[in-house]
This record gives structure tokens, C-alpha cells and sequence, in this order.
């Protein structure tokens, strides 16, 4: 039955453990895409469009990108350390 979950929590299946996702793939793949971003606007920069608001941001993405590496860094520490 369909809401023998909510009627009894006991008939409830146990829920998944979560999974460990390696984010430092995703935060260096994302950096590098804010990082070609930028050097693609500066290209256009140097042929004469106007661009300083595309810099902006793109130099805001690298940058969170790498303080979110290195919080990837010290959570990844954090969880091993704290595994043990």
C-alpha cells in the first residue's frame, strides 16, 4: 500500500547512505570554464569591445572556484580525518 509509509513509519524502507562525490573535479572543471571565459573576453577586449562587465564576472567565477577548491580541500580533510 501506497501510504502504509506515512500511516506507520515502521513499513518505511531504510533510506540510501550518501555518496561521496569527489567535487574537486567538478570545482576545477567549472574554474577552468571561468577561466577560458575570461581569456576569450580579454581577447575581445584588446580588439576593441567593450567587455569590462564579462571580465568582472569571469574573474568573480575563477575566483570563487578556487576559494570553493579550497574548502573542497579542507572538507576532503576534515572527512578523513575524521573517518579514522
Amino acid at each position: 500500500m501506497k501510504f502504509a509509509p506515512i500511516v506507520d513509519p515502521a513499513a518505511r524502507k531504510p533510506a540510501p547512505k550518501p555518496v561521496r562525490v569527489d567535487l574537486r573535479i567538478v570545482f576545477s572543471l567549472g574554474t577552468g570554464l571561468w577561466a577560458v571565459a575570461l581569456i576569450v573576453s580579454i581577447v575581445l577586449g584588446v580588439m576593441g569591445f567593450e567587455v569590462t562587465e564579462a571580465c568582472i564576472v569571469c574573474v568573480s567565477g575563477v575566483i570563487i572556484g578556487l576559494l570553493l577548491l579550497v574548502w573542497e580541500h579542507f572538507d576532503r580533510w576534515d572527512y578523513r580525518r575524521l573517518g579514522q
